[in-house]
């Protein structure tokens, strides 16, 4: 099985009340336990990046893809992990998606 990223993109926006927390937490929860032993690394949200151009220059505004988080999945193939993707909970919200790459184990 290779291994793939995927990156949240959106709002980055965390819920106002403990119970939309928790029902957030349970949604994700829900769906990596429906991912079962595919799931390698849950990740985490992140918070706002900065961007270091070429020549030093450093841009404080998210990117121009805001991340709001990670995971790393198994998969035999990007095919299958796009099908693992499908019922991400970040898909519900309004212009979110999940960009997913393959890791490639070029350093050992």
């Amino acid at each position: 099985m290779a291994k793939f990223l995927y990156v949240y993109h959106g709002s980055g926006k965390m819920p106002a009340t403990e119970a939309d927390l928790k029902a957030l937490t349970d949604s994700w929860m829900g769906w990596f336990g429906k991912l079962g032993s595919a799931v390698v690394d849950r990740g985490n949200p992140v918070g706002m990046s900065k961007t270091v151009l070429p020549g030093g220059k450093v841009e404080n505004n998210g990117g121009s893809n805001p991340t709001g988080g990670y995971s790393i999945i198994e998969a035999k193939d990007i095919d299958d992990a796009t099908s693992k993707a499908k019922d991400c909970p970040i898909l519900m919200e309004p212009n979110c998606n999940v960009e997913i790459a393959p890791i490639l184990n070029i350093m050992g």
